[in-house]
């Protein structure tokens, strides 16, 4: 027996059982190869909050922190449901102005025509949904390349935002609802409660999926390995949630400023439940095989034009939310919500994230890590006092890496055999 293998009996089967040696090894070589996955942008995170949190010190105060967040939902949500769509090697140029379309719908629902906030959210929830169906129907349909398909919209949803603010007027939200999704916070109990379902959720996620493989006959990742993963979220989420939960108001006593922001728990759920239905179901299965080989996939019954709709759904979709959350954010809905720097900015974070440009390559995490980039690139150079024009600079510079780093990667895997 190697000291790095250890072997075992699996559905009557000797295999060679991985041990944390190995695996780590395994995961060096996978890496060599060209598979770097979330990597790059992980370890660029770091050194960002590093370089700004040496620079300015109230970068790293608990204030701020919870300000990254709610600055960076709309870009996180926007992401998310791009990467379906880079998934299968398209692109939707008008995801910014959707968000900007289903944001003001339900502005003008709630302060124009005094509608509840639930009637809405919905209706700009289902205004996202029906883009999505239209351009995907283009798209997979008539056959009109996406990059022609989106930036029409982009250009069309433009009028369709000013005609909606009766040209150009700026909406105002007072619903207590809407404005505290991406204002307020939860309780201090409620963070600690939504902490320990983290850890749990995680830990029970990892422990099911060696369940899984055991009971199919497969060898599963080494203990030790779940158990530094385990450990590692745990960490984390204590001491962010130790950090969030510390009074961050100027004045507390007018009103105080404790808790985890309301929009991350929205985030998680979005992130779980997009991941799941990419991980785990037969859809998400379809949408990679799409993404890595159309012909191949309409060969094995793949039901392709399919596929293709639902991506676009599910981005406009994800943009409708993160029109209503921008919305809630500002009180407010104006002719440059969800235009501006948003769109590549959420492209940005997919990309800068992980998700390749070139289709069949791509997670959920890669959307909320990249999305976390672009927000600390932003807050961090705010808080230094640089010009606007340095901020645009490096953000297109990291994005140019990413993308370069991707471009690379395929290349190295190409020639390792590991594609």
């Amino acid at each position: 027996m190697s000291t790095t293998t250890e072997t075992a009996t699996v559905g009557g089967v000797r295999v060679i059982k991985p041990t944390v040696s190995s695996h780590i090894q395994d995961y060096w070589a996978r890496i060599r190869g060209g598979d770097l996955g979330s990597l790059p942008a992980i370890l660029g995170l770091v050194v960002l909050c590093v370089i700004f949190g040496a620079a300015r010190e109230t970068f790293t105060s608990s204030l701020n922190i919870a300000n990254l967040f709610n600055q960076g939902a709309q870009i996180i949500f926007i992401a998310m449901g791009l990467v379906f769509v880079l998934l299968l090697g398209e692109i939707d140029l008008s995801a910014g102005y959707t968000s900007g379309v289903a944001g003001a719908v339900m502005a003008v629902l709630l302060t124009n025509q005094g509608r509840p906030w639930y009637v809405a959210i919905l209706a700009g929830l289902v205004i996202g949904l029906v883009i999505g169906f239209l351009l995907g129907f283009l798209v997979s349909k008539v056959g009109i390349p996406s990059f022609v398909v989106t930036l029409a919209a982009f250009l069309g949803f433009q009028g369709v935002l000013l005609a909606l603010l009766k040209g150009g007027a700026n909406i105002s939200i007072t619903e207590k609802v809407v404005v505290a999704l991406n204002n307020n916070n939860l309780s201090v109990v409620g963070s600690w409660i939504f902490a320990a379902i983290v850890v749990l959720g995680f830990a029970g996620v990892q422990f099911n999926k060696i369940r899984a493989r055991k009971s199919r006959g497969l060898v599963s990742d080494p203990l030790g390995i779940v158990a530094m993963r385990i450990a590692g979220v745990l960490i984390l989420t204590v001491v962010a949630t130790a950090l969030l939960t510390q009074e961050r108001a100027i004045n507390p006593a007018v009103n105080s400023l404790k808790g985890i922001p309301i929009v991350v728990p929205i985030i998680a759920f979005f992130y779980v439940l997009w991941t799941f239905v990419l991980s785990r179901t037969a859809y998400g299965r379809h949408v990679y095989a799409v993404g890595g080989n159309t012909e191949a996939a309409r060969r094995a019954g793949i039901p392709v034009d399919r596929v293709r709709i639902s991506v676009f759904v599910i981005c406009s979709f994800m943009a409708a939310v993160g029109g209503i959350i921008q919305v809630s954010r500002a009180a407010s809905v104006d002719p440059n919500t969800g235009g501006s720097n948003v769109l590549l900015y959420a492209v940005g974070a997919a990309v800068i994230g992980g998700t390749s440009l070139f289709g069949g390559k791509g997670k959920i995490m890669h959307a909320v890590i990249g999305g976390l980039v672009i927000a600390v690139i932003n807050n961090g150079m705010v808080l230094l006092g640089l010009k606007d024009w340095v901020r645009y600079v490096v953000t297109g510079v990291i994005l140019l890496i990413a993308a370069s780093v991707d471009a690379l990667s395929r290349r190295r895997a190409a020639a390792t055999g590991n594609r």
